[in-house]
């Protein structure tokens, strides 16, 4: 689990408990009973079989690696806002990001380690809020137990998040739950102006910007590219061709020749942080005061007046 770097990831774990000693040391033997309980370690050995299932997933489930910061760190692009999560079951989804997360934590991570010649263990983290709708609320629950795993079993491993394209809904959405946020949290979140392509410029180079920063005004997470070249949400994306690539080279290693069996791996949820339910629980209210609001516009554009 932690790579050749132990007190690197003792070190993750203490800074995600305020540095509270036991707090961490719970956390810690949580995870590892989470990992061993769920067979984590050979996830990375059970791929998402037929491949147009796979390719559903990524097609709904808007994440990729666009490239790297100017300090090593990769740079992962979501599509928050058309992410749909709405063409495979839950564990598909839940699945699939944790692949992800062990890919990045078992190849990626050790590849820019080794590329940049320095201890290189978080990544930064571009945010698209494009066609962000009330409807997220629907997925609430499932981006909720995503959220979840990482926190208590992959925590400190974002260095910050950049919000981008942020229509009017994440924003009142914002007001409301930052201030539920932990400070060291809050620090970590910057909500960049239109695409972010100038800020996020300081921090990597063209080459590894998400497609949809790439220009200036209007477009979405999953059409502004230069076809699947450039987007990395795509299964035709070089990250996701490797990355998928390996997981089934890892369970015909495992398999020998037999057929790979199909069905998605059945992952425990944790129970979520009293702290995140608060989080969601706002978010959902707020969207139910959205929505309320935009019933009543609705209905008061759809009046007549004195007979017009």
């Amino acid at each position: 689990m932690h790579h050749g770097y132990p007190t690197e990831t003792l070190a993750r774990f203490l800074k995600a408990r305020d540095w509270d000693v036991p707090k961490a040391y719970k956390m810690l033997i949580d995870c590892l009973q989470w990992r061993i309980q769920n067979e984590i370690d050979n996830i990375l050995s059970k791929p998402i079989i037929p491949a147009d299932l796979y390719r559903a997933v990524r097609d709904s489930q808007l994440v990729g690696l666009s490239g790297y910061s100017k300090e090593g760190l990769p740079v992962i692009a979501i599509g928050v806002g058309l992410s749909t999560y709405d063409k495979a079951s839950v564990n598909y989804y839940v699945q699939s990001h944790i692949q992800m997360n062990e890919y990045r934590d078992r190849v990626v991570l050790p590849a820019a380690t080794q590329k940049y010649g320095k201890h290189i263990s978080t990544c930064l983290k571009v945010l698209d809020m494009t066609g962000l709708k009330l409807s997220a609320l629907n997925q609430i629950k499932l981006l909720t137990t995503i959220s979840t795993i990482d926190d208590l079993n992959y925590p400190e491993k974002t260095e910050t998040y950049y919000i981008v394209n942020a229509p009017y809904i994440f924003s009142a959405c914002w007001k409301a739950v930052k201030p539920l946020l932990q400070e060291r949290t809050k620090r970590k979140i910057q909500v960049l102006q239109g695409c972010g392509r100038d800020e996020l410029l300081k921090v990597m180079d063209y080459s590894s910007l998400p497609h949809f920063c790439r220009k200036e005004g209007s477009g979405s997470s999953r059409n502004r590219s230069n076809g699947t070249i450039d987007n990395c949400f795509s299964l035709d994306h070089s990250y996701h061709q490797q990355l998928y690539n390996y997981i089934r080279h890892q369970a015909n290693l495992i398999e020998s020749g037999r057929p790979i069996k199909q069905g998605s791996v059945h992952v425990e949820f944790p129970e979520p942080d009293p702290e995140d339910t608060k989080i969601a629980k706002t978010i959902e209210s707020e969207f139910q005061r959205l929505a309320d609001q935009n019933g009543i516009c609705n209905s008061l554009n759809g009046l007549k007046i004195n007979g017009d």
